[in-house]
């Protein structure tokens, strides 16, 4: 399945992507089975210490087992999804930070690659609008 996953992001041209911004920002790339760690990112955006760019997952430092499988799981994701994995993900994360006041605890991506894998902690569903911090208020059957 790996290889699978690994051959469509070549094809989507997610990988490719992934290999630019890895090695533009200096990182050293291995190879990890069908997919890519690129260890030594410095910039300051995404604020993250790692994410995920087609098959390559780019870190700040080697990642934990836990961790690395989170990110397999966004690497199946841009298989499924391509290059409009990317303004997905920043419309579930919108959509996260309206219901939680994070962007990870409501957003579909982040939640099926395992938020607790992800070093993320899950935030309840507040009130549309209420402010950060405010009272957090759960809708009948989620949010």
């Amino acid at each position: 399945m790996g290889s699978l996953v690994a051959a469509v992001n070549w094809l989507n041209l997610t990988t490719v992507s992934g290999l630019v911004v890895a090695r533009t920002s200096g990182c050293a790339v291995h190879r990890c089975g069908p997919f890519y760690e690129a260890v030594g990112y410095k910039r300051r955006f995404p604020l993250a210490g790692a994410f995920t760019i087609g098959s390559v997952v780019i870190t700040r430092r080697p990642l934990n087992a836990a961790v690395w499988g989170h990110e397999v799981g966004h690497i199946r994701q841009y298989a499924w999804c391509g290059p409009m994995f990317v303004p997905l993900y920043g419309l579930a994360a919108g959509w996260s930070w309206l219901r939680t006041g994070d962007w990870w605890s409501h957003n579909v991506f982040e939640r099926r690659a395992g938020l607790a894998a992800g070093g993320y902690v899950q935030r309840p569903v507040r009130r549309l609008g209420a402010r950060r911090g405010g009272p957090a208020v759960v809708a009948a059957g989620g949010g």
